[in-house]
């Protein structure tokens, strides 16, 4: 895959990010030594400390396994 494609798989996770207070829309793709594809989008709350970044998402999408390609 090259970084190009990453990228772009970022961008498209960052279609499904909520940011309803920031409008600030972020996607992240992490791609592993075995060349599987996880991707994650950040996921605003009103309480500060119940909002989850884009990066720790596709973390934890690698994590469970949740192969996006």
């Amino acid at each position: 895959m090259t970084d190009d494609e990453l990228f772009e798989a970022a961008v498209r996770a960052s279609e499904n990010s909520y940011s309803g207070y920031s409008d600030f829309h972020v996607g992240a793709a992490l791609l592993t030594a075995d060349g599987c594809l996880y991707t994650g989008c950040n996921i605003e709350n009103a309480s500060y400390g119940g909002t989850i970044c884009a990066e720790r998402n596709a973390i934890y999408n690698a994590y469970l396994k949740e192969e996006t390609n």
